[in-house]
């Protein structure tokens, strides 16, 4: 993996940075429908300081669904891997996932950042079923960009032939925005400082899911969507250098600074 932030974006501006809010984060994920403001609050802060000061100048950003999606679809049943026909469930999950979207936009802009929506459900599909290629069209994300908004995505539900619609994470969206936009550098932002190792403490680098498949266990509250495991997978597949970190690796990663785990 050898992008260092030196190419342009798919746009031919600046490469943008992609940052995840995980659930986990922003939202009481064992308690639904519930926002932890305090850190909702602090991550929305980074983000417009780095912003207004020119650390960062082209940003994505995509959030998790925490106790808003995750609850909806495990009570529906469902995952990354099984669908559903139900279009009351279908509305359950993206309703939760839209609510929960608007919070972070409206805190987003009340720190003046040019934050809008990009719902997942309206865009994406998986064409050839469960288990397949995401195909998730970036025009309209690249023009946001391209006309000095921040886009907000989220996990959602989407389209999946043979099953309905699935889940898709935000950890999947990430990979799917950071190949797609060309992004410099990838951060995922959670409750824990890194990946970990058995001990507890926190790997700096990874480089291959092997060498750290026995420390990765899966998540303890609901989250249909994998976990840290899922989530190195995926960052293992990006050209980007990405990095994994807790709160207070947000503002270091925005400015441009090792923060956490290096997943390349």
């Amino acid at each position: 993996m050898t992008n260092d932030g030196l190419d342009s974006g798919s746009d031919g501006a600046a490469p943008p940075v992609v940052l995840k809010l995980g659930g986990s984060l922003i939202t009481e994920k064992d308690r639904p429908e519930t926002l932890d403001d305090e850190r909702l609050a602090a991550a929305c802060d980074a983000i417009a300081d780095a912003l207004a000061d020119g650390t960062v100048d082209r940003l994505v950003v995509v959030h998790g669904g925490g106790s808003f999606g995750h609850h909806h679809a495990s009570e529906h049943g469902v995952s990354t891997s099984a669908g559903t026909r139900d279009p009351a469930a279908v509305a359950d999950v993206h309703g939760a996932m839209t609510t929960l979207n608007r919070a972070v936009l409206d805190r987003l802009r009340d720190r003046d950042v040019s934050a809008v929506p990009v719902h997942p459900l309206s865009l994406a599909a998986r064409p050839d079923g469960a288990g397949g290629d995401l195909d998730l069209p970036l025009s309209s994300t690249s023009t946001l960009l391209g006309e000095g908004f921040v886009p907000v995505l989220h996990g959602d539900g989407v389209a999946t032939a043979g099953a309905g619609v699935t889940v898709v994470s935000g950890d999947e969206l990430v990979v799917e925005l950071a190949a797609g936009l060309g992004a410099r550098r990838v951060g995922v932002c959670s409750i824990v400082p890194g990946v970990l190792d058995a001990g507890g403490e926190v790997i700096p680098a990874v480089d291959s899911f092997d060498a750290v498949a026995d420390a990765l266990g899966a998540s303890d509250a609901t989250d249909v969507s994998g976990g840290m495991a899922a989530k190195v997978r995926e960052l293992l597949a990006l050209d980007a250098p990405a990095y994994v970190f807790g709160a207070d690796g947000l503002g270091p990663f925005l400015r441009g600074e090792d923060a956490g785990t290096r997943v390349d």
